[in-house]
């Protein structure tokens, strides 16, 4: 005879165990979320009692319901991986890893496993109070092509968290309520009733909590205007330009086209054009670039209205630049909408590349900031930038810059754009020091107003489906913080 599953234990028994290790804990706590709870719920020290992490999972993983099938499993980093790795090994299920920080040696994957585009991931984390960590899970996968619909939880602390994931399209399942999981603690004896009264009170005080990285408590968000009023405020074209298509197309989404190759960079420009407002190119490290190149790529930028913008950091004296922007083998003058330059020669360089470009409406990207470990680009650099581009307002279009929303008047020049580069859907760094942040810090929290995307997107199973998931958080973060 083959053996039976065991049985499923039960709540009460589960809700129990987990005190007895004081996993449940009763005072004052600042939750993630930014709010302070009398209750805390610490499920990281369940990895060390094996018999209760396999009963947890087993609960956990009966309460999705059939309608809902799923194809791989996924825990929330870290406590739900051994939650996650239990269901999967008893299940049989396949199992994905989300990696908290993307590293730039090995894969440079966002998400680790095997899988197939379109299979259904189901989410599984331990607690939910605003449904952020969930989220922060579900953008890495459905830009790595995954479908993500739901998410299965461990206990459900009632504060908005099931609502939140809603509206993102992740219906939540939930193990067990903390309103239920308090009142078996009280009906047991294991807490009083002022216990049990005091944490209602704060359930019913908080139920709406939200995503923190929407509005945290110690985080001002900036506030702009919208892109339409401030297409009317630059007296540049091409800024002007800029500011249009991002209305027309709901992008802030630039592609740092970092490919190896210009054949590889036209496919997938052609590919990623409908979700991007600007692409970014480096054409001097093309083994393959020929003359028609810049024709080529502009055709495909008017094909899906984007616009080119060379990232050739120009450095030289005003005579030396004329010449690069113009001449060359490239003849970057021709085909790119915008280029940039550093400041370190001095303001010549902005009449040395607004003597050429501005006669064809070209625009100006100051590099104010970078998001490298180390760079010198802050304090003084960074000031003397924005001095330059208020001395040239009908060519300097704006910066490329870091955290405008720190600089001691802010962004700034409403009529000039911030564009943030190293934006991924998680925090971290690579090898190289370039330091990544999220589509929400950099435009909600950190004042930019366009994302600049690399590695995110190229290196994604289908770069385009990757590329709408970064162009919709990108603006999503634009609306939650601009003047209506």
């Amino acid at each position: 005879m083959s053996s039976q599953p065991p049985p499923q234990p039960s709540m009460e028994s589960l809700i129990l165990q987990l005190h007895d290790i004081a996993a449940v804990k009763f005072g004052n706590f600042k939750l993630k979320s930014g709010i302070s709870s009398p209750i805390y719920i610490d499920l990281r020290l369940i990895v060390s009692y094996p018999s209760l992490l396999s009963q947890i999972s087993q609960t956990i993983v009966a309460t999705v319901p059939s309608s809902a099938p799923y194809d791989v499993v996924c825990g929330v980093p870290y406590t739900a991986l051994p939650i996650a790795t239990c269901i999967s090994v008893s299940s049989n299920i396949p199992m994905l890893m989300r990696r908290k920080e993307i590293k730039d040696y090995g894969t440079a994957k966002a998400i680790e496993g095997a899988f197939e585009q379109n299979q259904v991931c189901l989410i599984v984390e331990d607690l939910v109070t605003s449904g952020a960590s969930v989220l922060e899970t579900a953008a890495p996968l459905r830009a790595a092509g995954l479908k993500v619909t739901d998410a299965v939880v461990m206990i459900d602390r009632e504060q908005g968290g099931r609502e939140n994931l809603a509206q993102n399209g992740i219906t939540l399942h939930a193990m067990v309520k903390l309103s239920e999981m308090v009142r078996i603690l009280k009906e047991k004896g294991r807490v009083s009733e002022e216990t049990e009264k005091m944490v209602m009170k704060f359930l019913e005080e908080n139920r709406k909590v939200s995503v923190p990285s929407a509005a945290a408590a110690d985080k001002k968000l900036v506030v702009r205007l919208p892109f339409q009023e401030r297409a009317k405020m630059t007296k540049n074209p091409t800024g002007k330009k800029l500011f249009e298509i991002m209305v027309q197309k709901e992008s802030n989404l630039c592609l740092a086209a970092d490919v190896a190759t210009a054949a590889e960079l036209l496919d997938i420009a052609d590919k990623v054009g409908p979700e991007i407002c600007m692409l970014k190119t480096h054409v001097d490290i093309f083994p393959d670039f020929t003359p028609d190149f810049g024709s080529k790529l502009r055709s495909i930028a008017d094909k899906h209205n984007f616009l080119i913008f060379e990232d050739r950091k120009f450095a030289d004296i005003g005579n030396t630049v004329t010449m690069q922007y113009e001449g060359g083998v490239f003849h970057i003058l021709d085909w790119a909408d915008i280029v940039n330059a550093h400041i370190i020669s001095g303001p010549a360089i902005v009449d040395g590349l607004k003597l050429k470009g501005l006669p064809r409406g070209r625009g100006l990207l100051l590099l104010a900031e970078m998001s490298s470990a180390g760079n010198l680009a802050k304090g003084d650099y960074t000031t003397a930038a924005v001095k330059i581009a208020e001395d040239h307002p009908d060519f300097v279009v704006g910066f490329i810059s870091v955290n405008p929303a720190a600089w001691p008047g802010g962004p700034g020049n409403p009529a000039l754009i911030h564009a943030t580069p190293g934006v991924q859907m998680v925090k971290g760094g690579d090898a190289l020091g370039q330091q990544y942040n999220t589509p929400h810090s950099v435009i909600s929290e950190r004042g930019s107003d366009v994302i600049i995307v690399g590695r995110g997107i190229i290196k994604a199973a289908n770069p385009a489906e990757a590329a709408r998931e970064y162009r919709l958080q990108g603006w999503d973060a634009y609306m939650v913080n601009c003047k209506q």
